[in-house]
């Protein structure tokens, strides 16, 4: 039998969005390898296929073809393939693509605090996988240290301050249960097969929240079936001996279970206000910049938005690329005929997610050359 030919995937068990690719290519089938971003052949044949942007997770296809971010590399498998993680009907195909920019940007500030703010729980652990993907040398560990402290400094421009800790811990908690009683009926969002919205999801429940030691010992004592899907996810076989239904499907009839309703309109409580703040931010940025040429790369954010969550005030950076996969949905839903369009606006409704649907950005993003850009 002839072997497959290796993927490499350049990227880290520490890395939030490297969780997204390398589940795919997990569940997907798909022979890989994964390295760190530190070799003489990344920097001199990868890295200028990648647009010049260092970033994890960056795929090398067996051609020599470069894909960087997980979102384009799920992308180029999904249309290779034939699309076998998208369900096909209106209401789940929506839910799915929700859940992946929920996942990709709407969690970044549990994924900051349990992280950064247990020092005592995950300093060490951390510490340790910053150096295994720093360039070998005598001062690495050192280097490994100054690359921690520099990202959880930059947690607080998640919103991630004293102030707001009590809040991201409720939700998260809130989260954490409502995601439990879900997975105790499913194996995955919508039914038997993982989604693009599970890829989306596993992002932040893997790279963070369910490897570092503080957030992993939260959900292990608070949310074991939440655990036990961040395990499925990660394994190539099916791993659903706890439930009766086995059968590597969709559930019928478009069904969105009210155990996931429940999860979306939590949800709604934090991703819709910041994105109606980032969404208000960004525009007024890009008014300011009349000189802004189509191909500009765009930059990961323009400044703080402030919202509301709960009486509590959250600065947050305002990040565009919410909007890039958020128009995605919108795109999805308007292709959508009048009585689907209908059904899936009743759904979000249902949801506190209705607003979702308009909040969008005076200029559309696109990729060029493996970079996010202006059109």
């Amino acid at each position: 039998m002839t072997a497959q030919p290796l993927h490499t995937l350049y990227g880290a068990p520490l890395s939030l969005y490297t969780g997204r690719a390398r589940s795919y290519l997990i569940k997907a089938g798909i022979p890989y390898r994964e390295v760190p971003l530190v070799s003489r052949h990344y920097r001199e044949n990868v890295l200028p296929k990648a647009g010049g942007r260092q970033s994890m997770p960056t795929l090398e296809l067996p051609d020599g073809e470069v894909i960087r971010d997980g979102v384009a590399i799920v992308d180029h498998f999904e249309a290779e393939r034939g699309h076998p993680h998208s369900p096909a009907s209106p209401r789940q195909r929506i839910v799915s693509r929700l859940f992946d920019v929920i996942g990709a940007e709407g969690l970044l500030r549990p994924a900051m605090h349990y992280r950064w703010n247990f020092p005592e729980r995950n300093r060490a652990f951390i510490e340790f996988h910053f150096a295994s993907v720093a360039p070998a040398g005598p001062d690495r560990e050192r280097r490994a240290a100054a690359m921690a402290d520099r990202m959880r400094a930059a947690s607080a421009g998640f919103g991630v301050v004293p102030d707001t800790f009590g809040i991201v811990e409720s939700l998260y908690l809130g989260l954490l249960e409502k995601l439990d009683a879900h997975f105790s009926q499913q194996p995955y969002l919508l039914g038997g097969r993982p989604s693009v919205g599970d890829f989306g999801l596993i992002a932040p429940l893997y790279g963070h929240l369910g490897r570092d030691p503080e957030p992993l010992a939260l959900m292990q004592a608070h949310a074991i079936r939440v655990f036990r899907w961040v395990e499925r996810m990660n394994r190539p076989e099916p791993d659903v001996g706890e439930f009766e239904v086995q059968d590597d499907a969709y559930l019928g009839g478009d069904e969105i279970p009210e155990t996931l309703i429940a999860v979306l309109r939590h949800l709604s409580i934090d991703f819709v206000p910041e994105t109606r703040a980032a969404c208000v931010r960004i525009n007024e940025w890009l008014d300011e910049q009349a000189d802004l040429a189509p191909g500009t790369q765009v930059v990961r954010g323009v400044g703080p938005a402030s919202f509301e969550l709960e009486g509590v005030r959250v600065d947050a950076l305002a990040q565009p690329f919410r909007f890039y996969l958020l128009k995605r949905v919108q795109d999805e839903f308007a292709a959508l005929d009048d009585r689907a369009r209908a059904d899936v606006a009743e759904l979000l409704s249902t949801c506190g997610m209705s607003e979702i649907l308009e909040l969008g950005l005076s200029r559309e993003i696109g990729r060029a050359g493996n970079l996010e850009v202006w059109c």
